[in-house]
């Protein structure tokens, strides 16, 4: 198991693939209250290509979203709103969102030549990511001291979006120990969390550092293929414009996969999150949302 001893993991993990890194002289922010959301009977399918007109028939939900670390200078976002609007059809779950971005950050920590070599960024493209309970004592903070899993999308823009895709991952949180989690220290005790992709084959990869110089920014991934499996059964497309992100996500109700929750027919507790070019705990996330489908 990897140890990381630090109170600000006590909910970072649950919305980001990240290995979380000790931050100290950071303060968790509270999390914004609960909320419900309807998920609507769609008339017709909303084609994933991140133009929302075919969602007119649909009223957007204001849905908060503030950051987890207090005073985070690495957080673009801070306190701000995302336009949601959740509809089913065809035995489909389709999810818009939009929101705030001043650019469209889709470089993933390219390598920059630094005194006479290769160094990698710290930057990160953009994100968008949502969390549904999959089961347990589901709660929004991470250090609480109960047990359950979430199953995670996450939306890149400059690596899956290439591909129409948001990864499809499932994070498992333990108050036992867990082979491959990380064990959080917090006021409660100790919390492990296994964070893991579903199954499948990847669609990129790290880059390696060119051998000589090229050119002063190179590629930090590179796509590997479409991908398979269960890693890659949520279609996701953003486009920005005007100074927004337009996102359109898309799964089948039941995969059939054991590692993709179930969703449709009751209501299910969940989350989102967002990005601006930046990882780990720099980002804004919203409380828990309850999603209400129709019966």
């Amino acid at each position: 198991m990897k140890s990381n001893a630090t109170l600000l993991a006590m909910l970072l993990g649950g919305l980001s693939g990240a290995v979380w890194a000790e931050s100290p002289g950071l303060e968790v922010a509270p999390m914004l209250p609960p909320m419900e959301l309807k998920v609507e009977s769609l008339t017709a399918a909303p084609v994933i290509d991140g133009v929302l007109d075919d969602w007119a028939g649909v009223s957007p939900r204001a849905v908060g979203v503030s950051p987890v670390v207090e005073k985070d200078v690495q957080n673009r976002v801070g306190k701000a709103e995302v336009a949601l609007r959740v509809g089913v059809f065809g035995g489909r779950f389709y999810l818009a969102a939009r929101w705030a971005d001043d650019a469209a950050d889709v470089q993933f920590r390219p390598w920059r030549w630094r005194d006479g070599k290769y160094v990698r960024s710290e930057n990160r493209d953009d994100q968008f990511v949502v969390r549904f309970d999959m089961g347990g004592d589901y709660d929004s903070c991470m250090l609480a001291k109960t047990s359950y899993k979430v199953d995670v999308w996450r939306w890149s823009a400059g690596r899956s979006n290439a591909v129409g895709l948001a990864e499809d991952q499932s994070h498992v949180i333990s108050l036992d120990p867990l082979e491959d989690a990380s064990d959080f220290q917090g006021p409660k005790g100790t919390v492990y969390i296994l964070k893991r992709n579903d199954a499948g084959e990847a669609f990129y990869a790290n880059a390696k550092a060119p051998a000589a110089k090229a050119g002063e920014e190179e590629p930090g991934i590179v796509m590997s293929g479409s991908g398979s499996g269960s890693l890659v059964d949520v279609q996701a497309k953003g486009v920005w414009k005007d100074g927004y992100w337009n996102l359109e996500m898309s799964r089948a109700l039941n995969t059939g996969n054991a590692d993709d929750v179930v969703l449709g027919g009751k209501p299910i507790r969940g989350a989102v999150g967002v990005f601006n070019k930046a990882g780990n705990e720099h980002k804004s996330v919203s409380g828990t949302i309850n999603f209400v489908f129709p019966k």
